[in-house]
């Protein structure tokens, strides 16, 4: 029996991990405070509903590798409406890193955008 791999979603889960970190900096970055992480999905959600590589389940892990680096505070409230929930804040070292990412973001979009017609896209 051969098993077939969609190529699309091959592409899309490799071109993802690295997307969803300097998303989820750039949005902690704009926040006027901590946000949870459903708070963090409905805002992505509102710029670009049916987005396959922003799933609210996949934030989570993201949000929790990007606090082991040190990238991210984190703390847990409690919630009377139902399990506690941990908030998320950018700290100095999470903005320093997400501006070498934009620096880098731009970088490979510009080559990108060079290799497959530019302007034309």
């Amino acid at each position: 029996m051969t098993v077939t791999i969609d190529p699309n979603k091959k592409f899309r889960k490799e071109l993802n991990s690295g997307i969803v970190s300097l998303v989820l900096l750039s949005v902690l970055t704009q926040a006027k405070e901590p946000m949870y992480g459903y708070q963090i999905a409905k805002n992505i959600e509102g710029k670009g509903e049916n987005i396959p590589m922003m799933k609210q389940g996949a934030l989570y892990p993201v949000l929790r590798s990007l606090a082991a680096a040190s990238l991210l505070d984190s703390h847990v409230d409690p919630s009377i409406t139902g399990p506690p929930r941990r908030y998320y804040k950018i700290n100095d070292s999470g903005r320093q890193t997400l501006s070498e990412w934009i620096k880098i973001w731009n970088e490979t979009k510009t080559f990108i955008d060079n290799i497959i017609g530019g302007e034309n896209v």
